[in-house]
């Protein structure tokens, strides 16, 4: 199997024991009694790729920094954010690109291949599922590997805007300090200051990553959608997700409603704990791989 060749990243872990024989055979009954698995997945399924999340004890974003990720409403109103975060998402877009898929999202592609996942919802918005095959998924959120414009709606691809960043602005150079969970790096005001933001190339309007900021809402066309894969199901899984954001969370409160049968992976509690069925305190990658 391929997930052999994916490597752990434990920067961004927290401790955890490893998996328990009998606590591994309940998760594996509630898979192969699952035929149409709905799976949601958070940033702790990509921590072991070398992604730190906001929320994890000890490691995440919240924990090392008092740093929060940009607001929707202070990206869409002023200038200065906007240059700020994009001067950090350049600085950071190289490294964070270039996270590849653990053992963890390329189980699920291949429960996917064999018929046992149903569908696939990820908070995340770093495109490891779709590097690791994925197909039968929405990204809740997004995905920062994608750029809009918020006048004319033209799309392009992150990857294109990094060389329209390099080509305005040639001489400009910032050391970081430190990695966020969405692809920025931690600079300086000063750092920042001199930074050239491009305009959209139809209509000199403001791009934005295609993705949720805090403080934004994900559209309805995408929550119809999620509800309705979610209806076609018969059980739940989250991997990864503390599900301390709504917009994740009213899944799982409608498979409660639905009286879904709700499996939570995840190092640290989670607002699923006081109705899940099963709840396991291990690594995604670590888990995962053991279920056939």
């Amino acid at each position: 199997r391929s997930v052999s060749r994916a490597s752990p990243n434990l920067t961004f872990v927290p401790a955890c024991l490893p998996p328990d024989p009998a606590e591994v055979e309940e998760l594996q009954r509630f898979v192969s009694n699952s035929k149409r698995l709905f799976v949601m997945t958070g940033a702790g399924i990509s921590t072991e790729s070398g992604i730190p999340d906001y929320r994890s004890e000890g490691v995440g974003l919240y924990a090392r920094t008092d740093r929060r990720p940009v607001q929707h409403a202070e990206f869409i109103r002023s200038a200065s954010a906007r240059q700020r975060y994009w001067a950090r998402n350049f600085v950071g877009w190289p490294q964070f690109s270039s996270h590849q898929p653990n053992k963890a999202h390329l189980v699920l592609r291949d429960w996917e291949k064999l018929g046992k996942l149903h569908w696939l919802v990820t908070q995340n918005v770093d495109a490891l599922h779709t590097k690791a095959g994925s197909q039968r998924m929405t990204e809740l959120h997004g995905c920062t590997h994608r750029v809009f414009c918020l006048a004319c709606g033209d799309r392009i691809l992150r990857a294109e805007l990094q060389e329209h960043f390099e080509a305005l602005n040639p001489t400009w150079k910032a050391e970081a300090f430190g990695v966020a969970p969405d692809g920025d790096v931690f600079l300086t005001d000063e750092q920042v200051r001199n930074f050239r933001v491009p305009a959209c190339r139809k209509c000199g309007g403001i791009l934005k990553p295609d993705v949720t900021f805090f403080g934004d809402t994900v559209s309805q066309e995408k929550v119809r959608f999620v509800h309705q894969r979610l209806a076609e199901s018969d059980s739940m899984l989250i991997a990864g997700s503390s599900m301390q954001v709504y917009s994740g969370y009213r899944f799982a409160l409608a498979a409660r409603e639905k009286k879904l049968p709700i499996a939570v992976l995840n190092i640290g509690p989670t607002r699923l704990d006081h109705f899940a069925s099963l709840k396991l305190n291990f690594r995604c990658g670590e888990l995962l791989p053991l279920i056939v």
